[in-house]
């Protein structure tokens, strides 16, 4: 998945050094509005200004495009302030209905360093190593275009129909067109530019520039950001002509109803002569946007490191921390792009988060797939132990794993259960139904002891070793015990009755009960791969061999004083069939035993 990720990350970075399209480019778009406005409007700089064609000189004209002669005067009066340059955003493309008015705008142009706009129409799918390739040019026509130089006025817009940068050339049919905010910057400096790989020098000043010579577009504000005077107040006199002087004017529509507006971070109907006067004031300063191969290569680079980093930590660390830090990288690599943007650096938000994104909700899902899968195979390992382990003691060692895991000494009753006669059933039965016939007495043994608070630990064949009290102190384990024994005797002779397999086995097959009560050590025996737990001591001895004196007896139940009286029954006589003092082999004291042969008739 890690290699996955890399690969993923780095096909993307290709797209984006390259400046291919991608569906990527309309989260771009929004990161970047988010951006600007965080960022707020800047002031823009005082040597560009602009001469709006605005509603008031509309209205006096009649509607739009203004007259030539309106224009050529508009032209004389901005001349005599001495302007270092001047961009006239209106395209002159059919000859005038007064010939004359067409030669008295030539005219006005040529009192100052002018630029006139011309439009190129343009085959989004061609361009040459990123340079857009014009299909045709719509130049002004030649009694004005002589006048003055020609720059293209055509913006790039992104994914979501919002301008982001100014083409600075194109291929054209007699060469390479320069754009109209190149060809004005260049006036303005009285220097010729000079284009090399992803920069360009207007006399001293050096702007990088995006792929294919883009120069990127930052909108200082809303409309009017940048000083803007009326038209109309120039030709009224009511507007200072003197505050033209000496800086770069640009005449352009701002009417309202116009078609040449666009939507911008800061305003839906941007003006498109304030984004051209944007533009050359990025190149007259350098104070736009630098998004060029380098930033695009460091974009790559960072889609790559956060793609691993977020694959390693969703593949190693904790689920919800690992989420948590793959979005915290997330949020730091925005908010660092945010700072740089701040400063002029126009870093990429989407394509490390794409390149970060799908990888990690891949291996989250793997990963959640596969610990679902760990998880079943735990429960099944899991349920597979409990039945190799009583209930009670699989669900204390499922919460402590440390149960047991040093020795402890109990006061605790042992139980042993047999079942007298059963080796000669199982010849006469066979193996199958034997092991069937078993199944369920153990079953009856663990039900009966469960629900007596008792705790199998061992089945041996037609026996069993039952201990209470072993998990936690119980003050009734003593009594509990009695009363198990009592019950197991009462519903193993039930069941050999009622079983059809043991038909006709009469008194050939009994039950015997051994019980006794005192300190037993609890432990896990075994190695460190194969424990069990169980207990071990005298107290164990003795029950066990209760179950010969039961034998020899005849009795079902061969029960120690000592348990009894534990147990609080200090009067056996009356429940108890008979007492002996039983000698039990290899101990030296005899111990005092209560026999009974039926169900002891416990209070």
């Amino acid at each position: 998945m890690f290699v996955a990720a890399l690969g993923w990350s780095g096909w993307l970075a290709h797209l984006h050094i390259a400046g291919r399209a991608t569906p990527l480019d309309y989260l771009e778009a929004a990161a970047t509005d988010l951006r600007m406005r965080v960022a707020g409007p800047r002031t823009p700089p005082k040597d560009v200004a602009i001469v709006a064609i605005d509603d008031e000189i509309v209205r006096r004209e009649g509607g739009f495009p203004i007259s030539r002669t309106t224009m050529a005067r508009l032209i004389e009066t901005i001349a005599a302030a001495h302007p270092r340059a001047l961009a006239v955003d209106v395209l002159f493309l059919e000859d005038g209905r007064q010939p004359e008015a067409d030669h008295a705008l030539a005219a006005a142009l040529r009192k100052v360093p002018a630029v006139l706009a011309a439009a190129a129409v343009f085959d989004e799918a061609t361009n040459e190593g990123g340079i857009p390739v014009a299909t045709a040019v719509h130049r002004p026509i030649p009694v004005i275009g002589a006048a003055a130089l020609t720059g293209l006025v055509n913006l790039s817009e992104d994914a979501a129909g919002v301008p982001r940068h100014l083409p600075l050339v194109a291929r054209a049919d007699n060469g390479v067109a320069a754009h109209f905010v190149l060809r004005t910057a260049a006036l303005a400096a009285r220097s010729d530019p000079v284009l090399t790989e992803g920069q360009v020098r207007i006399g001293p000043a050096v702007i990088r520039l995006d792929l294919g010579y883009h120069l990127p577009l930052r909108p200082y504000g809303p409309r009017r950001t940048i000083q803007t005077l009326s038209a109309a107040a120039l030709l009224d006199g009511t507007a200072p002509v003197a505050a033209l002087a000496d800086r770069v004017v640009v005449i352009g529509a701002t009417a309202l109803g116009g078609s040449d507006t666009f939507a911008t971070a800061f305003d839906p109907v941007m003006p498109g002569v304030e984004l051209l006067a944007t533009g050359i004031a990025h190149l007259t300063t350098g104070d736009g946007l630098v998004r060029d191969a380098r930033v695009r290569r460091l974009d790559g680079v960072a889609a790559g490191i956060l793609a691993g980093a977020a694959v390693l930590l969703i593949a190693l660390a904790p689920p919800l921390p690992a989420a948590i830090l793959v979005l915290l990288l997330l949020a730091a690599w925005f908010a660092l792009g945010t700072v740089a943007f701040s400063q002029g650096i126009w870093m990429s938000a989407a394509l490390p988060l794409a390149a970060a994104g799908l990888p990690t909700l891949l291996c989250a899902v793997a990963r959640q797939t596969l610990d679902r899968r760990q998880g079943l195979r735990l429960a099944r390992s899991e349920q597979a132990l409990r039945r190799l382990q009583p209930a009670a003691l699989a669900e204390r060692l499922a919460w402590d794993p440390t149960y047991l895991a040093a020795p402890l000494t109990r006061e605790i009753p042992v139980l042993f259960i047999d079942l007298t006669g059963f080796t000669g059933q199982s010849e006469r039965l066979g193996p199958v139904r034997t092991r069937a016939l078993l199944k369920t007495f153990h079953d009856l043994v663990d039900e009966t002891a469960s629900s007596h608070k008792g705790l199998v630990v061992n089945f041996m064949g037609d026996g069993a070793m039952v201990v209470f009290g072993a998990l936690d102190p119980d003050p009734a384990k003593a009594e509990n015990a009695v009363r198990a024994a009592s019950d197991l005797i009462v519903r193993t002779r039930d069941w050999i009755a009622r079983d059809p397999e043991l038909a006709g086995a009469g008194r050939a097959l009994d039950v015997r009960i051994g019980a006794h009560s005192g300190p037993a050590i609890l432990s896990r025996l075994g190695s460190d791969t194969n424990q069990q737990v169980t207990a071990t001591g005298d107290t164990v001895n003795v029950a066990s061999r209760l179950l010969a004196v039961a034998s020899e007896a005849k009795a079902r139940l061969a029960v120690s004083a000592d348990l009894l009286t534990a147990a609080g029954i200090v009067e056996p006589a009356g429940l108890f069939d008979e007492r002996r003092t039983a000698s039990i082999r290899g101990r030296s004291q005899p111990i005092a035993v209560w026999l009974t042969r039926e169900p002891a008739r416990l209070p």
